[in-house]
């Protein structure tokens, strides 16, 4: 309505004054991320709000650390679980260690996914991709110093010290955020002005949830006990993969009612969000199976010492870092997001091949440079997809495709982790009793399973300047470490050879998909709206 008092050559028809959206939540305009932006294009900040240069930076900088921390801790995990199993005797159980903070990640992954979109919140679509990579450049410094530094933080100062020196930087962070992120930032809260916390968690999909962790739990539990631990018969193996099949049925079930779904159907059922969502899936699905396994390879088939097989990583590692900050000034000059998930996926689909096609007495420093391409791969995909989900679905979709990407890539990174692991150990057992031989046959398979240092420490291996000397007596000693090297080769080949058919699906699921060109003035008009 116009303010503006009536008189009488005030005519009687006229058309309606529109009110201004400048002073209404963002939640409020309709259309994709890229419409909304767009609308606000005559404003050259590249902030939504009136944040300035410091009190974005103050926000943005603690965000920026904690991809570090949270990347340095995981490929931390990466180079030292050989270390840390082998001291409790369990290396055939090594994928527990892992996937126990995975799976705490991926259960309160709805809780905090919803409220993990402050860069959407605080960036223009059209500049995201500059702050992006940012983003990549902290987290390939986080993986590469994690990567670097985690075995040598084992031999140095021991396991235990190597998660204990991130408390600290840990309580810094929390600090900040107190008082750094701002109370009524989000579309969301101007929704749920004047309710209560625990009003505002009622909406959450505690029942999904709770569902998805036990679906997820169950069946970890029985891929790993089945064939390692317990005979894939017995009752506990058995009883967990029905539990899993059970729950996953009951998880839909609730999913297609719930009002705001953990994991929402609609949305995982069209292209292209579907296609994104599923290609980050298998892509943490096979980069994990390299990633986690080849640490072992190089400990085990090598017989580096865990800092150097640290080492070894930090230079995939740095290439993952360049390219990823490049990916992201990529897409801000050029708008395009189809072309680089194409080239990092097939990237890593001929990381995958060249992996599975390592000879016996390989040099390492080849071996090292064949996990690159994968590394390479994901610097580049999962960036773009980060900003394509989003420049796909409208403004009220956001947060829950962020989280709901968020989500899978965390299923995929724990299930690459528990079926590599599953591959591997299984492996291992065939080919360890197919080629160690003798009368300590079958105690020396159970300790080559239970530690990996049980290699190194087999009875008459003397390693001096990378080759093998031995007195005549224990050449018996010899032919075993030899024996145990193919073995841990070939179980190890196993698990390369299934992360091509991880990137195959990536491929195959990213080939065909459309995405709009970002920039100012681009609408995705082929978006098709909820």
């Amino acid at each position: 309505m116009s303010s503006t008092t009536p008189s009488e050559t005030t005519p009687l028809l006229q058309e309606p004054t529109q009110p201004s959206n400048h002073h209404l939540p963002r939640h409020h305009h309709e259309g994709t991320e890229i419409e909304a932006s767009n609308e606000q294009a005559n404003s050259d900040s590249p902030y939504y709000g009136d944040y300035t240069k410091s009190q974005f930076w103050f926000l943005y900088g603690p965000i920026l650390f904690m991809y570090f921390l949270a990347q340095f801790d995981s490929t931390l995990m990466a180079s030292s679980h050989p270390v840390i199993t082998s001291y409790f005797h369990a290396s055939n159980a090594a994928s527990w260690l892992s996937t126990v903070f995975m799976l705490t990640s991926t259960a309160f992954q709805p809780l905090f996914g919803r409220g993990s979109i402050i860069t959407n919140d605080l960036i223009k679509i059209e500049f995201r991709g500059t702050y992006q990579a940012y983003i990549n450049l902290f987290y390939g410094l986080g993986a590469a110093s994690g990567a670097a530094f985690g075995g040598f933080l084992c031999d140095r100062l021991g396991w235990r010290w190597t998660f204990g020196v991130q408390v600290p930087p840990i309580l810094v962070l929390l600090i900040c955020g107190i008082f750094s992120v701002p109370s009524d930032l989000g579309p969301n809260l101007a929704r749920h002005t004047g309710q209560k916390w625990y009003q505002t968690l009622k909406g959450f999909d505690l029942a999904g949830s709770f569902c998805l962790t036990l679906t997820t739990a169950s069946l970890i539990l029985g891929l790993n006990l089945g064939g390692t631990i317990f005979p894939w018969k017995h009752p506990i193996v058995i009883s967990a993969l029905v539990i899993s099949g059970l729950t996953a049925a009951s998880l839909i079930r609730i999913e297609s009612r719930a009002h705001r779904p953990v994991m929402p159907l609609a949305m995982l059922s069209k292209s292209p969000r579907a296609n994104l969502v599923f290609s980050n899936f298998f892509v943490t699905l096979g980069i994990n199976t390299v990633l986690f396994n080849a640490p072992l390879y190089f400990q085990a088939v090598k017989l580096d010492s865990a800092s150097v097989s640290g080492f070894r990583l930090a230079a995939p590692s740095i290439v993952q870092t360049i390219f990823a900050v490049a990916t992201g000034f990529f897409i801000t000059y050029t708008g395009r997001m189809k072309s680089p998930q194409v080239l990092g996926a097939i990237c890593m689909l001929v990381g995958g091949i060249v992996l599975s096609c390592m000879w016996d007495g390989i040099p390492s420093w080849l071996a090292t440079l064949f996990v690159v391409p994968p590394s390479l791969g994901l610097a580049i995909m999962c960036p773009t997809t980060s900003i394509a989900v989003l420049a796909v679905s409208s403004q009220s979709d956001q947060a829950v495709m962020t989280s709901t990407l968020s989500l899978w890539r965390n299923l995929g990174t724990a299930l690459g982790v528990a079926i590599s692991s599953l591959i591997v150990q299984n492996g291992l057992i065939v080919y360890l009793d197919r080629y160690i031989t003798g009368p300590n046959k079958s105690e020396l398979i159970q300790n080559v399973l239970k530690s990996v240092a049980t290699i190194r420490e087999l009875e008459g291996l003397h390693q001096h300047e990378g080759e093998f000397s031995v007195k005549k007596s224990n050449l018996l000693g010899l032919c075993s470490l030899r024996s145990a090297i193919m073995a841990y080769a070939a179980a190890l080949r196993l698990a390369f050879i299934s992360s091509i058919l991880y990137f195959v699906i990536v491929n195959v699921l990213i080939l065909p998909i459309q995405l709009p060109r970002l920039g100012k003035g681009k609408v995705a008009a082929d978006v098709e709206e909820e």
